[in-house]
């Protein structure tokens, strides 16, 4: 399925209705933020909802939460965007981890990963009325944007709330998300926010700087 295509094609009936529906919309850091939301905001009420567990390193997680809101406040929308922390638990990535400890990145825990973040999202929603969910994610280059997707229409399926399919790294969406860090001098991390994620990278000394 060709997801900007949908997501396209979902953008040009809002417009075409006159329609703002609200969104929903996970947020792993604010670089992967920047993009999405001066994308999206033109389209949708969003509100911005960050659960995280998978940080595990509690300075780490307050200093990309407190970016996250600093982005929010700079940054210009046609509609106002809202924020909204979701409970930090890393207790809960640790036993979603467990057994897969040494896989590398992009393999079945980050699977296991996204689903934990995207049901909570989708639970959120369901509670609050939000007429879709989604998240940041797949404009990373790191992120499998099919898996998300898949993911986001399961779950949509189960609390009956529409997911909005996307692959952000479209339209060359990760390259305008390193233009708007700069402009904002955003904090920008060099691994995902898990401390095996760290580990492996730390052990590769890749010294790139990573989003999502």
């Amino acid at each position: 399925m060709n997801y900007q295509l949908v997501l396209d094609t979902l953008i040009k009936e809002l417009v075409e209705t006159e329609k703002v529906p609200t969104l929903l919309l996970h947020a792993c850091c604010a670089p992967c933020s920047s993009y999405v939301l001066e994308y999206l905001s033109n389209y949708f009420k969003i509100t911005i909802f960050y659960y995280n567990p998978n940080i595990t390193e509690k300075e780490e997680y307050h200093k990309r939460v407190e970016e996250e809101k600093r982005l929010l406040q700079e940054m210009n929308f046609k509609y106002p965007v809202h924020f909204i922390e979701g409970k930090y638990d890393p207790e809960s990535f640790f036993k979603m981890a467990e057994g897969k400890e040494d896989l590398k990145e992009r393999g079945k825990r980050c699977y296991d990963c996204y689903h934990l973040r995207l049901k909570e999202t989708a639970k959120v929603a369901k509670e609050q009325g939000f007429d879709y969910f989604g998240t940041t994610l797949s404009v990373s280059p790191h992120k499998n944007s099919n898996w998300l997707n898949e993911i986001g229409k399961e779950l949509s399926e189960e609390v009956k709330v529409p997911y909005l399919y996307s692959d952000f790294k479209k339209k060359e969406g990760y390259k305008r998300s390193i233009e708007l860090s700069k402009q904002y001098h955003l904090y920008r991390q060099n691994y995902c926010g898990c401390i095996y994620s760290k580990r492996q990278s730390e052990q590769e000394n890749r010294g790139l700087v990573y989003e999502g």
